[in-house]
């Protein structure tokens, strides 16, 4: 069984995410989860109960971009970190690619 990420361990990653993307916002543990306040809106990222499974992981937009929409739901930490960077806007950054080459 794979232990659960701690609140503290998924604030740092969020935080150390923004920064890694150029997003200026705060992250702060709330009543419903992690809360991400940006520009953009409140973004609330939630460990998903073990009868989801298996989803891990939720990711509710702002009400005025979610629309009354249901959290996004996520299969990994990867997952979701993707899903978060899109809703952000952030730029996904140079790709590493590996070949041959031509000489």
């Amino acid at each position: 069984m794979v232990a659960s990420m701690t609140a503290a361990e998924l604030r740092g990653l969020l935080i150390d995410c923004l920064t890694l993307w150029g997003i200026d916002g705060r992250v702060v543990a709330g009543d419903a989860g992690m809360e991400v306040h940006t520009m953009d809106g409140l973004f609330v990222v939630q460990q998903a109960p073990a009868d989801l499974h298996p989803v891990r992981w939720l990711l509710q937009s702002p009400p005025r971009r979610a629309a009354g929409r249901p959290p996004r739901a996520a299969p990994s930490i990867g997952a979701l970190l993707s899903a978060l960077r899109n809703a952000l806007g952030a730029e996904r950054g140079v790709s590493l690619r590996i070949g041959g080459g031509i000489t």
